[in-house]
């Protein structure tokens, strides 16, 4: 990834101009992001939305603080980008099942839950076959599904799949949504709370707030 920084850190710069520029400060998003075995870590994107409010002060929908600007950014994946600071740091992979909320960690089945056995990634197999177009439970069928058949040839396949995707801006949002409706847990079960299964994992803590 160090090798490749003289090709993307050039685009990543002036992206984030151009955010200032468009959306303000912050030019970047952070969030707290479930990743390998569980374990928390802050995920770094370009900003996309405003901050908006009611005269509440509660901010407002996403598909009302979704710009035009912003959703040029989700479709093209550029928004994304600043996770390769992520995939340096050992919290992200490339290819793995993308990192969800952490407070989502209580909600998961023990099948579902299986995600985690692998370090998420910028991009994975459900986001090559249907990203946020897919419901949560087939969504979390193909996580597993990598999970249990992963190797360097569907990874190669998996990116290369995934320029494509890009380029055609398949399955950006959910049906109906700005981005994607939260995940509720499993419909017909129970979440169970406790250790990622299988290989030595650690508990799960539900440290979000966000």
């Amino acid at each position: 990834m160090l090798l490749s920084a003289p090709a993307w850190v050039p685009v990543l710069l002036a992206l984030a101009a151009v955010v200032r520029v468009r959306l303000g400060a912050p030019v970047f998003f952070t969030q707290e992001r479930a990743g390998w075995k569980g374990r928390c870590f802050r995920v770094v994107k370009f900003r996309t939305m405003t901050d908006e409010r009611d005269s509440e002060g509660k901010l407002l929908p996403d598909d009302q603080r979704l710009t035009a600007f912003g959703r040029w950014l989700r479709a093209t994946s550029l928004d994304e980008l600043p996770e390769l600071w992520n995939i340096l740091k050992g919290d992200m992979s490339l290819v793995g099942p993308r990192p969800l909320l952490a407070k989502y960690l209580p909600r998961y089945s023990v099948e579902q839950r299986r995600r985690h056995e692998v370090r998420p990634g910028l991009t994975g197999w459900a986001q090559i076959n249907g990203r946020n177009a897919l419901g949560w439970d087939e969504r979390f069928a193909l996580d597993v599904w990598y999970v249990d058949h992963r190797t360097l040839a569907l990874d190669l396949k998996i990116l290369l799949l995934t320029l494509q995707k890009v380029v055609r801006r398949d399955g950006i949002s959910a049906p109906g949504e700005a981005t994607m409706p939260e995940f509720l847990g499993p419909r017909g079960q129970s979440p169970v709370v406790g250790p990622v299964g299988g290989r030595g994992s650690a508990v799960l803590n539900d440290g979000a707030s966000h």
